[in-house]
C-alpha cells in the first residue's frame, strides 16, 4: 500500500485511532484484524503507527514468526524498551543489552524483572514465562503511568514458541491487566476465528473482530487511475484489471508498476512476465505458497482439488466424480484446505480465495506439471492464448446489456445452494426465464423465472430505490400466484436503511452488485463492473 494517500483504508484507520484514543484515557478494547494474505493488513498497521502521536502510550509491534520462546521474548523486550526510550533524546541502538542498560535509570523495577526473566529463559525455564513477559507492560505502567499497545502480526504463530496452554495463560492476563491493549493480526482467517471463539472468548478483555476486505470495484478503479495518472489506459483494460485482481491491493500495484514502465509491452506481456516466467514476482509467490502442502502425504490430492476448483469444477459432487473418490473420503482433505484458508465454501460451492492464485494454478502450474515435452515455448504460447481468450471474453461480456448477462447466469443454475452471510438461497434450474416490464420510474424492468418447484420475480434496479418503490414492487409480485414465490431485487445502487427495512418487512430478498458478482465467480463468469 502507498503511504499518505486516500487508499490507505480510512475506515479501518479511524477505528484503530478511536480505540487507541479511548485506551489512552483508560477505556480498553482489544482488536483482531483478519484478512487474506496480501490484502493490506500490515500496511494499515504501518499507516496507523505513522499517524499516531500518543506520548502516554508505548507501542510494541512484532511480526510473530515460527520461533522459540527465547527468541520471541528477546525481540518483545527489545521493541518494548526501544519504543519506551524513543523520546528520551538518547542515541539508541537496536541491541538488547544496550537498551536494558539505558532503561535501568528510568524504569529500574521493570528492568529488574527483565533481567530475571532473561536469566530464567537462559536456564531453560518455560513455566509462566509467557505471562511474565506480557506482564512487563503492566510493570511499565506502574512505574511510568504509560500504557502499552501490543501489536502481534500473524499472532497464530505464537503456537510455535513451544508453550502449552498458551491461550489459557494469555486469557487470564486479558482479564486482569487492563493497562495493556492488544491488536492481533492474522492471514489465517479460519484459524484466527476458531482461536477467538474458543480460546480467547472472554466477557472482559474480548476482541473486536475486524475483517479487512479487498477494495471494492470503484476503489480498485480509482487506485489504478491514481497509480497510472499519465497512462492512457482504455476503460476495457482498466476494468479487466479490476476483475482479474479482485481488488487485492498488492496485485493492482504489481500490474500498475509494470504498466508504468512498459514501453511496447501489452497487458498480456506483463501478466506473462509476472505469472508465467519463473522469475516473475507472482510466480515466485504462488510457487512458495504451494510448498506448504508438498510435505503432506496428501499433497497430490490437495493439488488436484485446488486445480479442479480453480477450473470451475467447484462442487463436492463434481470433485468426487472427477477424482473417482467418494465424497466422504474427500471431505477430510477439503476441510483441511478450508481450515488453511486456501479455499472457502458458500453453500454447495467451493472457491479459491485468491483469484490470481486460482488463475495461476489453472493456466501455469498445472499446464507445466502435465506437460510431456517440457517445451517452454509451447507452454508460453498456450498460456498467452488462455489469457487473451479470457481478456476477449471479458470485453465481449462487458458490452452486453446487464439484463442479458443475468439471464445467461440464471440459465446455469442446477438446483444448488449458495449462502450470503447467514442466508441460504437455492438456485433452481429454471425451465422458463422471461423479461418483465414494471414501468416504474426507478424500477422499470425485471425477470420472471419458473422452475418446477419455484417462481422467482426479480426486479432489476439501476437507480436509488425509495420505500414506495419497494412497496410498489411487492404489489406487482402479488399478481403472480405461486406457493413457492421468491421476491428478489438486485440493487445496483445502495439501498438506504429505510428501504432495506421495508424490503425485509415485505419479505423481499435484496441483492447488490457484490452479491451478483460472487455468484458470477462461482460459475466462472466475468464480473460486472459498474
Amino acid at each position: 500500500m502507498l503511504k499518505d494517500n486516500i487508499f490507505d483504508r480510512a475506515e479501518y484507520l479511524n477505528v484503530l485511532q478511536k480505540r487507541t484514543a479511548a485506551f489512552r484515557d483508560g477505556y480498553r478494547q482489544n482488536i483482531a484484524l483478519i484478512g487474506d494474505d496480501s490484502i493490506g493488513k500490515t500496511s494499515i498497521i504501518s499507516k496507523f503507527l505513522d499517524s499516531v502521536c500518543e506520548s502516554r502510550l508505548v507501542f510494541v509491534y512484532l511480526d510473530v514468526r515460527q520461533e522459540t520462546l527465547v527468541s520471541f521474548a528477546r525481540r518483545f523486550i527489545g521493541v518494548l524498551l526501544y519504543n519506551f526510550l524513543i523520546n528520551s533524546n538518547l542515541e539508541l541502538k537496536e541491541n538488547l543489552d544496550f537498551l536494558v542498560k539505558k532503561a535501568s535509570s528510568y524504569i529500574p523495577h521493570t528492568v529488574s524483572k527483565i533481567n530475571s526473566l532473561l536469566s530464567d529463559l537462559a536456564k531453560g525455564k518455560k513455566e509462566n514465562m509467557f505471562s511474565e513477559l506480557l506482564s512487563l507492560c503492566e510493570s511499565l505502567y506502574q512505574e511510568t503511568q504509560k500504557r502499552t499497545c501490543v501489536i502481534l502480526d500473524e499472532f497464530h504463530n505464537l503456537e510455535f514458541i513451544g508453550k502449552k496452554r498458551l491461550y489459557a495463560e494469555w486469557s487470564k492476563l486479558l482479564i486482569t491487566q487492563k493497562n495493556t491493549m492488544y491488536i492481533i493480526i492474522s492471514s489465517r482467517k479460519h484459524k484466527a476465528q476458531v482461536i477467538l471463539s474458543k480460546e480467547l472468548s472472554l466477557l472482559f478483555g474480548n476482541f473486536e473482530l475486524i475483517t479487512i476486505e479487498p477494495f471494492d470495484m470503484d476503489t480498485t478503479g480509482q487506485f489504478i487511475d491514481y497509480l497510472l495518472p499519465g497512462l492512457n489506459l482504455s476503460r476495457g483494460i482498466r476494468n479487466f484489471i479490476v476483475n482479474f485482481t479482485g481488488g487485492t491491493p498488492l496485485y493492482v500495484q504489481m500490474i500498475a508498476e509494470a504498466l508504468s514502465h512498459a514501453k511496447e509491452e501489452s497487458l498480456v506481456d506483463i501478466l506473462e512476465n509476472l505469472l508465467f516466467s519463473s522469475s516473475g514476482i507472482m510466480h515466485h509467490k504462488f510457487s512458495n505458497y504451494l510448498k506448504r502442502f508438498q510435505d503432506s502425504r496428501f499433497s497430490s490430492e490437495y493439488q488436484h482439488i485446488l486445480y479442479l476448483v480453480a477450473s470451475g469444477h467447484n462442487k463436492y459432487k463434481e470433485i468426487s466424480h472427477l477424482m473417482r473418490k467418494p465424497q466422504a473420503q474427500l471431505r477430510a482433505r477439503i476441510d483441511e484446505l478450508l481450515e488453511s484458508d486456501v479455499i472457502s465454501r458458500t453453500g454447495d460451492f467451493l472457491k479459491i480465495n485468491d483469484r490470481v492464485f486460482g488463475f495461476w494454478l489453472k493456466f501455469v502450474y498445472q499446464e507445466k506439471l502435465h506437460s510431456l515435452t517440457f517445451d517452454a515455448k509451447s507452454q508460453k504460447a498456450a498460456f498467452r492464448k488462455s489469457l487473451e481468450s479470457m481478456l476477449q471474453e471479458f470485453l465481449l461480456d462487458a458490452n452486453k446489456p446487464v439484463t442479458e448477462r443475468i439471464i445467461e447466469l440464471l440459465r446455469l443454475f442446477e438446483n444448488d445452494t449458495i449462502q450470503f452471510e447467514k442466508k441460504k438461497i437455492k438456485l433452481y434450474h429454471f425451465r422458463e426465464i422471461k423479461p418483465l416490464e414494471f414501468g416504474k420510474p426507478n424500477l422499470r424492468e425485471g425477470l420472471l423465472c419458473r422452475s418446477t418447484d419455484s417462481l422467482w420475480i426479480m426486479g432489476l434496479n439501476f437507480e436509488p430505490l425509495t420505500e414506495d418503490d419497494i412497496s410498489e414492487f411487492a404489489k406487482e409480485c402479488k399478481k403472480f400466484r405461486h406457493k413457492m414465490q421468491r421476491k428478489i431485487i438486485i440493487a445496483f445502487k445502495n439501498l438506504d436503511e429505510n428501504s432495506r427495512l421495508r424490503a425485509l418487512d415485505e419479505k423481499i430478498l435484496t441483492l447488490n452488485l457484490e452479491h451478483l458478482n460472487q455468484i458470477l465467480d462461482l460459475y466462472s463468469r466475468p464480473r460486472i463492473i459498474a
